[in-house]
């Protein structure tokens, strides 16, 4: 997921590598209410405002935005594989285990 919408206000993925343009356009993390409280997810930056009337620019935006979320997902992925080697290895040993009679 590259982005969202609440209350009609895009919000663009970020990461370390896109984090400085967000910061150096001042541009505050999605938040929302959770349990009559203020909550934040600081991955997902509001987008500027003028890229509403330039859709190029817009464009470029949404690219860095879609890239920073593969980056992401990527990092996911590889962990989600480790988690299914390591149950996987664990499987084995426990199968040889038995089958030699511990």
């Amino acid at each position: 997921m590259f982005a969202l919408v609440h209350d009609g206000v895009i919000f663009l993925k970020v990461d370390e590598q896109s984090a400085p343009a967000f910061d150096r356009e001042g541009l505050e993390p999605f938040s929302y209410a959770r349990g009559g409280e203020r909550a934040s997810l600081t991955s997902y930056r509001r987008m500027p405002d003028r890229l509403y009337d330039d859709p190029d620019e817009l464009v470029a935006w949404a690219r860095t935005a879609l890239a920073a979320a593969g980056r992401s997902g990527a990092g996911k992925r590889r962990a989600a594989k480790r988690a299914v080697t390591k149950r996987a290895a664990t499987k084995r040993a426990t199968r040889s285990r038995k089958s030699q009679g511990a």
